[in-house]
């Protein structure tokens, strides 16, 4: 994805943004809006957030689970499922 093909001025906006709003749904290509020359914001359509947010969220997860390796609070999958075992037939 190249940003620096999808770059319009507000008022191109404000002027086409029925056409904006089609365009983004189909092509899933987010679009940088500029204001005075310069970037202010990023228009994207609602799909690909949602998608972008849960890659966000399973990005941090692992972020998590590596730092929690690290520092050595984990536990061996064979005493786990020995626990469930364990619980499963009491």
């Amino acid at each position: 994805m190249k940003l620096s093909t999808h770059i319009k001025p507000i008022s191109y906006l404000k002027s086409h943004t029925a056409q904006i709003v089609k365009e983004l749904a189909q092509s899933r290509e987010p679009m940088v809006i500029t204001q005075n020359g310069e970037a202010t914001l990023v228009v994207m359509d609602v799909k690909s957030f949602e998608e972008q947010e849960n890659t966000l969220a399973l990005l941090k997860i692992l972020a998590l689970g590596k730092r929690e390796i690290e520092q050595g609070q984990f536990r061996d999958a064979e005493d786990v499922f020995a626990t469930l075992e364990q619980s499963e037939l009491q």
